[in-house]
């Protein structure tokens, strides 16, 4: 594919090899995309990890978890890193040369509601948005599909719904939606953080951010839901995750600003903004209160910029915080600024972003 394509967060790119990528954020090098890689050809990749295997293809696919993808790319695959000239780092991303077939979610999901329900799944999932619509008032082209249904390799009996819905406006309007349809028992949707005992039996590795902290941000996102599907008889997770629409895309790569390290901090702060909390990365306006630990450059940061899921519509306007991650100094042709990094890194699990005063 030589020319360039358009493509935005959660879009899908797969590769001659059997590797298959999402696409990362908003904000790419020229000729590439910048990406998170996601599965991969059983003819290039096994796993132990019974939660892996991807079976609904001709071809056995198996998810990446935790740093899988990385290495083997870093390892066999090296034609997919990329140079960020602002961060000077080789990350994962894939050139427009080597792109066999690019997916997207909204498209797919055109695709599955014209051909009708050929599984259980499908069919739980075609409720679930008209429950959705019927509530809302959106339309179906503001949603997609992600994830394995994505890709065509979805389990019918075990796969979950993933679902996005296009926009700012849009997402607000979802949320709102969502709230009343927990709060109607009839609607056979609720919260999947409604309780404590959904983190039951998980590994929780996060130092500075507790499960009851995880499960009350969780909670009141509203984008994680579970569907009590009568026909089949299982209870199926819903996600409704935030993307921009094309209108809101706006480009932060930039060659000519450079972004360097200025050591770990620990922050207490105010938020300022939080229209870019819903997606990835998730931009947040601070004014900063006090610099428990770390550089006192980080009284002048003006944002928290994460790249974590964790940490997505994490904080509301007017809140306060507490932000633990990397200081970093933006140095442009015109200024320097600071930001407060929250990002794949040696510290992973020591990062966090918490409202207080809860």
């Amino acid at each position: 594919m030589a020319n360039h394509l358009k493509l935005r967060d959660r879009d899908a790119i797969e590769t001659s090899e059997g590797l298959i990528f999402r696409v990362f954020g908003y904000s790419h090098p020229p000729g590439a995309y910048i990406c998170d890689a996601e599965y991969a050809s059983s003819k290039i990749f096994q796993s132990k990890d019974p939660r892996a295997p991807r079976t609904g293809k001709s071809d056995l696919y198996y998810k990446f978890y935790n740093d899988e993808g990385m290495k083997l790319i870093a390892k066999k695959y090296p034609q997919y890193l990329i140079f960020h000239e602002m961060l000077g780092l080789n990350l994962v991303g894939v050139k427009d040369n080597l792109i066999m077939e690019a997916r997207k979610p909204d498209a797919r999901l055109a695709v599955l509601l014209k051909a009708g329900p050929t599984d259980e799944l499908l069919a739980a999932m075609e409720r679930v948005l008209t429950i959705s619509l019927d509530n809302s008032g959106l339309k179906s082209r503001d949603f997609g599909v992600f994830g394995s249904m994505l890709h065509g390799f979805h389990h019918p009996k075990f796969s979950d719904m993933d679902f996005i819905v296009y926009g700012q406006e849009e997402n607000a309007t979802m949320r709102k939606t969502l709230q009343a349809l927990y709060a109607d028992k009839s609607s056979g949707l609720h919260n999947e953080f409604e309780s404590s005992e959904a983190m039951a039996g998980k590994d929780w590795r996060f130092k500075n951010f507790t499960v009851k902290d995880f499960v009350w941000h969780q909670r009141r996102k509203q984008i994680y839901g579970l569907y009590d599907d009568n026909t089949s008889g299982r209870t199926i997770k819903a996600e409704f995750e935030p993307v921009k629409a094309w209108s809101e895309i706006q480009s932060e790569y930039s060659p000519r600003t450079c972004i360097t390290q200025r050591g770990w901090v620990k922050l207490k702060a105010r938020i300022t903004n939080d229209d870019e909390a819903p997606f990835t990365p998730s931009i947040y306006g601070i004014e900063p209160i006090e610099v428990i630990s770390g550089p006192k450059e980080a009284l002048e940061a003006q944002r928290v910029f994460s790249f974590m899921e964790e940490f997505r519509q994490q904080a509301q306007k007017d809140e306060e915080v507490i932000v633990e991650g990397n200081l970093e100094e933006v140095t442009s042709p015109t200024e320097i600024s600071y930001q407060v990094t929250l990002t794949y890194c040696q510290r992973y699990y020591e990062q966090v972003l918490k409202v207080l005063h809860k």
